[in-house]
Formats: structure tokens, C-alpha cells, sequence
């Protein structure tokens, strides 16, 4: 095992940003339906569970202001979402995914956009980080002890033996911020089972898989056969909680090999999307709007769906080629072969986005204002032949991880035509 380091930003990589995708079903579907009927309004409101951990984190540090953006509700200001998925066996998930005691985060994400809204990234923190977590308030109105833990163990630490969920979230956020000193400025939890809604009122995602998916049977019935074919919920599920088996990397037993993974199914899940008539279809954009919204806990600004819509009604001009990927540079851990630590590296990514800078990437690529107002033909901040990508994961802390340097997509650099392996080519 090897200890090198991650490299840094990747251009996103479906037809549409993986972080413009939802908001183009939700800005059609809500400013469609909610300005039509208040009931329908008030039936998508109360799909979303409503967060108040904001109000539990000890300590945060100040968003810093940026260009202010005509009709953002949030203008004015970089915005950094921090996206947690959650492993809570309540009965649902337990019928899923098994019996586990407590609840950790599963996959989280730090998804910065812009103030000015023309760039956004999207940085995956690794569940098997050994971090410093600080204090964070109880349910019980104590307060825990700042210890050096497993990254996705704040989620546990802060949910106490209530199981509080705005608690579990306060705690990861309080420990994103001490370690990055970057503003969290909104959440979102997704639940595991929620995906499953997401993808049946989708009718399911077609992928292409490049040899069969076989879930070792110790810890699933996962069996997938290469080729063309549809993943149905429970399907879909399962191919992004796999870590061990055969095909696609699980020989490796890595959660950070199943970041690919899971990038590949948000890549075929966006062209999917995109390849039905979803945006001319109300019926089923409403399905889809309120399947998405029910899989998600947010705090309560995110949680309005006027405002949601209007924030990604912002983004309609962010060109798919100024997304960017970034992993969190690590190596595996001194103390724990099977856990890794973050490099010196990582500093420079939580700098940048703390002061709303993009990446070097970027900055060299940011294209001539004529290109820029759709020179070529396409709509502003568009580009004819562009495409991008995005991921989630799932809980447990029994992985072990490879090292970082020898991951699936650990590159950098322009990547907007290629297709992650999995996903089908038309």
C-alpha cells in the first residue's frame, strides 16, 4: 500500500452538472406548479423535512460577500451546501441495508457555488478521514468531547443515545467548519431510502455496465450482469452501497473507489432526466419534484420550495464546463493503515472556497466575454457538446480503504465528453 496523494479539482462530467441537473427539474417543476396552486405549493413544502441544526452549532465563521445576483434569494453571498447522506436503520433502511446500531453519515459532500454564480465545486470528504471533532452540544444539553475519530463518527457522536437527527447534523457541520474554516452556510441530508422513490418515479436508470456487479453475499444480494439494462429503486440502491464483491473496483473493498461508482449511476440518472420528455411533461416533472424532495432533510431556507426554485432559477446560466469535481487530497494514515489522513494540499482547496476563489483550472480556462454572452451560437453560459458528472455512498465503518493514489478517477483536467465507465453512450 502506497501513500500518495489524491490530485485535486476533475471538470464535472454529465450533460448537465450534476448540481444544475436538480435544479432544472425544480425550477420548471416549482415555479410551474407552486405560482399555479397554493395546494400544490403546501403539498410539495411538506415533502421536505425541515432542519434546524443550524441553530446547535457552537461556533461558525462569517460568509464572505460576494457579487450580488439578480433573482437569487440568496444573492449576494458564496453558498456552501454541505450534502449528507445518512446510514439511520429505522425500519425502512434496516430492511435495506441491515441492522446497525447508531447512525453515521454516509457520503458527504462540500458543494460550493459562486457568488456571482458563473462556477461551482463539488468536494467529497472521505467517511474514513481520522480527524479532530470538536465539541458539539447533546441532546441531553451536554456537551461531548473533542476527539480524534473517524470523519463520519461526528454524525454518531452528535445524535447522542436520542438518536437526534438535527443534532448528528449540527456535529458534522460544527466539524466541516473546525477543520476547514469554511462557512457552512446550508445542509441537506438525503435519506438512503429516498433514492429509491427518485429513481421509480424516473421509471428507472439505464446503465451500461462494463462486466457484472456481484456483491459478496456476506454483505448483500447485489448480482448485476454486464451490459445494457435498467436498474430499477431497490437496484439502484444497492449498486451505490456496494463495497465489496467483484466487478468495478469492489475487488478493492474501498469507499473511495466507490466514488466512481456512484458518480457513474448520478451520470446515467442526469442523461436519463435529460432523455425523457420530463421537463414537457407535468405529471411526471411533478413526480419527480416531490420524489426528490421527500428524499431530502434541509434547513429551512432550502426547504421552501419558492426559494429553492428561484436559487437554482440563478444557476441557469452556469456553463456545465466551470463545475468541477475535487477530492480531498489524502494519504493513508499513520497510525491506521485503514483509515487516511488529509495532506498539507487540502488547506489550499478549503482557502479558496472560504474566499470564493476558483480553481487555477478555471481561472485559466474562463473563456472571452463574447464566448461567454453565446458567441458560438449557444445560449449563454451553454456549450454545444459539453457534458459533467456527480456522487453519494453509503454508511458503516468497516471499509478499507486503498490507497489514494491508485483510485479510479483520481485525475485532473478537462473531461466534458468523456462517459464514466457504466454509463451508456446513447
Amino acid at each position: 500500500m502506497t501513500s500518495s496523494a489524491r490530485p485535486g479539482p476533475r471538470h464535472a462530467r454529465v450533460p448537465v452538472t450534476a448540481a444544475r441537473g436538480p435544479a432544472i427539474v425544480l425550477t420548471v417543476a416549482l415555479t410551474t406548479f407552486v405560482s399555479a396552486a397554493g395546494a400544490v405549493y403546501l403539498d410539495l413544502r411538506g415533502q421536505m423535512d425541515v432542519s434546524s441544526a443550524e441553530e446547535l452549532v457552537i461556533s461558525a465563521p462569517s460568509p464572505v460577500a460576494t457579487a450580488h445576483a439578480p433573482d437569487d434569494p440568496f444573492a449576494g453571498a458564496a453558498m456552501n451546501i454541505l450534502v449528507m447522506g445518512t446510514d439511520l436503520r429505522d425500519e425502512e433502511n434496516a430492511a435495506l441495508a441491515g441492522d446497525a446500531d447508531g447512525m453515521r453519515s454516509d457520503s458527504t459532500m462540500l458543494v460550493h457555488v459562486s457568488g456571482d454564480r458563473t462556477w461551482a465545486e463539488v468536494v467529497s470528504i472521505p467517511r474514513d478521514s481520522l480527524v479532530q471533532v470538536p465539541e458539539c452540544l447533546l441532546p441531553d444539553g451536554g456537551r461531548s468531547r473533542p476527539r480524534l475519530t473517524m470523519f463520519n463518527e461526528a454524525f454518531s457522536i452528535g445524535a447522542g443515545a436520542q438518536q437526534s437527527m438535527d443534532h448528528a447534523v449540527a456535529c458534522t457541520i460544527g466539524t466541516v467548519q473546525a477543520l476547514t474554516n469554511v462557512p457552512v452556510t446550508h445542509h441537506l441530508v438525503a435519506r438512503m431510502t429516498g433514492v429509491i422513490d427518485v429513481v421509480e418515479a424516473l421509471d428507472g436508470v439505464r446503465m451500461c455496465l462494463p462486466e457484472p456487479v456481484d456483491e459478496d453475499p456476506r454483505y448483500g444480494n447485489l448480482h448485476l450482469a454486464a451490459g445494457d439494462q435498467r436498474l430499477d429503486g431497490r437496484q439502484a440502491i444497492g449498486f451505490l452501497r456496494v463495497r465489496k464483491g467483484t466487478g468495478m473496483g469492489l475487488e478493492m473493498g474501498s469507499d473511495l473507489t466507490r466514488i466512481t461508482r456512484q458518480q457513474a449511476f448520478v451520470q446515467a440518472a442526469v442523461n436519463e432526466l435529460l432523455g425523457k420528455d420530463v421537463l414537457g411533461d407535468a405529471d411526471e416533472l411533478y413526480g419527480v419534484a416531490r420524489a426528490v424532495l421527500g428524499a431530502l432533510r434541509a434547513d429551512g431556507q432550502l426547504a421552501d420550495p419558492v426559494r429553492l426554485a428561484a436559487f437554482g432559477y440563478s444557476l441557469r446560466g452556469l456553463d456545465r464546463s466551470r463545475v468541477v469535481f475535487t477530492d480531498v487530497p489524502v494519504v493513508t494514515a499513520s497510525s491506521d493503515v485503514n483509515r487516511v489522513e488529509w495532506t498539507s494540499a487540502a488547506d489550499e482547496i478549503w482557502q479558496r472556497l472560504a474566499t470564493d476563489t476558483p480553481p487555477e483550472a478555471l481561472v485559466a480556462a474562463t473563456p472571452p466575454p463574447d464566448a461567454a454572452a453565446g458567441g458560438d451560437g449557444s445560449e449563454p453560459g451553454g456549450s454545444p457538446d459539453g457534458a459533467t458528472g456527480g456522487g453519494a455512498g453509503d454508511g458503516g465503518s468497516d471499509d478499507v480503504p486503498t490507497a489514494p493514489g491508485d483510485e479510479a478517477g483520481a485525475g485532473s483536467g478537462p473531461l466534458e465528453d468523456e462517459l464514466l465507465p457504466g454509463v451508456c453512450a446513447a
